[in-house]
């Protein structure tokens, strides 16, 4: 899977704090970023909305809260992209 999707909120600051983090990590492995605002989503912000920001790969959760980097590391290098 070359995306990922990272659930967040308008005004979150530890969603931009993880949004400003990941491109050091993605560009590097050829990971593309897709960004949902749960906001104004009756079902995300049910299934988000205590846990924003949320990293996935699919259906796998990365990490929530804040960027797990051994986390990251360890999704990138199981899919053959090894990090640096």
């Amino acid at each position: 899977m070359n995306q990922l999707t990272l659930y967040s909120r308008e005004g979150c600051h530890l969603c931009e704090d993880m949004q400003n983090l990941l491109p050091a990590y993605l560009d590097e492995a050829g990971l593309s970023l897709d960004i949902i605002y749960i906001d104004n989503n009756s079902d995300l912000e049910q299934q988000y909305g205590t846990l924003v920001p949320v990293l996935k790969a699919g259906e796998y959760e990365i990490c929530h809260y804040f960027l797990d980097v051994k986390a990251l590391q360890q999704y990138i290098s199981e899919q053959g992209n090894p990090l640096n």
